[in-house]
This record gives C-alpha cells, sequence and structure tokens, in this order.
C-alpha cells in the first residue's frame, strides 16, 4: 500500500431540522391549540483513531464528508429524527488542523479516540413551545441552525521512541533491519528509503521501543533538495533522536563532519524544538576501517564535532555494537518515562 502521509479533506456536520407550524384538528375538539414539533439535530462528524490503518492513501479518492440532517418536525407534537453522527477513521498518529486558520483540532495518539471536528446543528423550535396563557394560538416558529464545515488538513506524524537521522546511505535502513525485525529496502545508492519505517526493539518480554527510519538528508533539504524535509515531521513525537554518521565514505572525498555539521543546520532550519531534542551520536560502518585507524577516525570526528553527548560505535551490517546501543536507548527511555511521571505525581 502506497504510504500518504498529508491529506486534504472537507467536513460538514448536518444542519438541524426546522420547527413546525401545526395545530391540533378534531372533530369534537374545537380549541385543539397548537402541536407543531421540535425538528431533529444535525448529525456531527467525529475522527476516530484506527490502529489497522498506517497511511492516509484512502482520503485521496475520498475527500468530503457530510454527516445526515436532522428532519424537520411534524404535527402532532412529533419531533423531527436527528441526523446521524459520522466517524471517520483515520491512523493513530494523524493530526487534524483547521486548513484556513492552522488551528490543531485534534491529535490523535491512541487506538479508539474520538474528537469532535464539526457540530452537527441544534434543533429548530415547533409553535408548540411558544404556547403561552397570553397567545394560545403561536405561529411562531425557528429553523435548525447550520452544521459546521470546514477544510481539515491531516497530517501523519508516526509513533516510535527513537527517530533515525543522516544521510542517504548513512545505514538507517540497515540499523533498523539489525535491531528489529523490519525489513526496509537497502541497496548501495542514494535514497533507498522513500517514506518512513517503523520497526520494534524486542529487549526482553515486555520491554520493547519503536524506532523510526525516515528518508535522508542532504544539504538544501528545507529548500526542497532531494526528498526534502517533509518527512523530518515524524521525528516530533520521539523521545531521542540517533544521528548516524558513515565514518567510512565509499568516495574517498566526502567528510563525515562536514555531512553531519550539515544535518543539523537543516535540522534547525526545519524545527527549533526537533533541533533541541535529545540526540546522540552514532559512528556507523566503523568495520570498514582498519582496526588500527577506527579509534583515531572516530575520535577525529567527535573532536572536530565538538560532541559532548554519548557516541557510539558500530557496525549495522555486522551488528557489531547494536546490542549495546538497544540496552542503552532502552534504560533512557525508561529513566526518561520515571523522570515524567514523577513530575505528574508532584
Amino acid at each position: 500500500m502506497k504510504f500518504v502521509d498529508e491529506a486534504t479533506i472537507r467536513v460538514a456536520a448536518g444542519d438541524g431540522g426546522n420547527g413546525c407550524l401545526g395545530f391540533r384538528r378534531e372533530k369534537y375538539v374545537p380549541f385543539g391549540g397548537p402541536d407543531g414539533g421540535d425538528g431533529g439535530n444535525g448529525g456531527s462528524v467525529y475522527i476516530i483513531g484506527d490502529t489497522n490503518l498506517n497511511t492516509l492513501v484512502d482520503f485521496r479518492h475520498s475527500r468530503r464528508f457530510n454527516a445526515q440532517r436532522g428532519e424537520n418536525g411534524s404535527g402532532s407534537h412529533c419531533t423531527g429524527h436527528g441526523g446521524e453522527d459520522l466517524y471517520i477513521n483515520v491512523p493513530v498518529g494523524c493530526v487534524a488542523y483547521d486548513d484556513e486558520t492552522d488551528e490543531q483540532i485534534a491529535d490523535i495518539t491512541h487506538e479508539g479516540q474520538i474528537v469532535l471536528v464539526a457540530q452537527g446543528g441544534f434543533h429548530g423550535l415547533g409553535n408548540a413551545r411558544f404556547k403561552s396563557s397570553t397567545n394560545r394560538a403561536p405561529r411562531k416558529t425557528t429553523e435548525g441552525t447550520p452544521g459546521d464545515s470546514r477544510t481539515l488538513r491531516l497530517e501523519l506524524k508516526v509513533l516510535a521512541d527513537v527517530g533515525l537521522l543522516g544521510m542517504p546511505n548513512a545505514g538507517k535502513s540497515t540499523l533498523i533491519r539489525a535491531v528489529s525485525a523490519a525489513k526496509p529496502k537497502v541497496a548501495n545508492y542514494p535514497f533507498t528509503t522513500l517514506y518512513p519505517n517503523l520497526g520494534v526493539v524486542s529487549i526482553a518480554p515486555h520491554q520493547s521501543f519503536v524506532v523510526a527510519d525516515i528518508p535522508g538528508l542532504i544539504e538544501g533539504a528545507a529548500d526542497g533538495a532531494g526528498l526534502g524535509v517533509r518527512f523530518l515531521k515524524h521525528l516530533a513525537r520521539t523521545q531521542l533522536i540517533l544521528h548516524l554518521v558513515d565514518v567510512a565514505p565509499c568516495d574517498g572525498i566526502t567528510d563525515p563532519v562536514e555531512e553531519a555539521v550539515m544535518i543539523v543546520k537543516e535540522l534547525g532550519k526545519f524545527s527549533v524544538d526537533l533541533a533541541s531534542k535529545e540526540r546522540w551520536l552514532v559512528l556507523n560502518k566503523v568495520d570498514l576501517l582498519a582496526a588500527e585507524e577506527q579509534e583515531d577516525c572516530c575520535a577525529d570526528i567527535v573532536s572536530r564535532l565538538q560532541w559532548q553527548g554519548p557516541v557510539f560505535k558500530v557496525s549495522a551490517l555486522a551488528k557489531e555494537g547494536t546490542q549495546a546501543l538497544c540496552y542503552d536507548i532502552w534504560r533512557y527511555l525508561q529513566s526518561d518515562l520515571e523522570g515524567v511521571e514523577s513530575d505528574e505525581a508532584g
């Protein structure tokens, strides 16, 4: 199935039904009085989280969603039938914005979460509502109010604990294959990853975390070069970013440090918040260096980057150092979770 992470749809709630103007007219009831019933409420539109969906591709074909209108009231104090609500299934991780105001309407983070996105119209009142001691035969009714309608911009942000960041061919897909059961495409050319891939890393029974692999960035990505930065939003929910650096570029010309600095600049152009997230440096493909060169090469990269955070030396292809990396990630995620819980308790 094609991966689509953005879509625009039009939602319209149902209008409320109109109130009825009616009077009792029976042979032996000369003063029957008003009996016009109220209209029915219009149906509302909701979006609901569905873990069976992982893309917004269906919304490329179905763009308009209308809830039912409320029926008009009728005589004999009969209230019109209310319009049925409309529920739109979206993937967990979907964020809905009002396309005109850019206001965030909904953020779907779990299965079954329901959010109202368009309120149905309120029913109109029949003339029986306006009967009083001074007005025994009212001819006043009200019309139902219109239901809300708006254009929604849907964005899918995958739910992952850890995100992989780096240049094309830095080894991100190879790493996610090495530590999880995910099988993204791996090849010896740039941009083999065209859309985000998720992998579940199992540390022990009931102990796991989710890793997201996104397409690589190149210089000018913030201005649209390569695949641009449109996939960086999938790192927004992560707690930790792994910055993968190829320590042994195959062309012998590329400088890993320059590439790493460029990635950080592109990240900062896209989002200051994303650039400030916890980020670990992962020096990949160390197996391509001679044993005596590994230490000096890695130390040189760390020194020139003036890197202050954690550093890991791995070979994703040979699965060297990946286990230790995963255990450290798990410990970090657990400590971060405990910190959040203690803050909430306090």
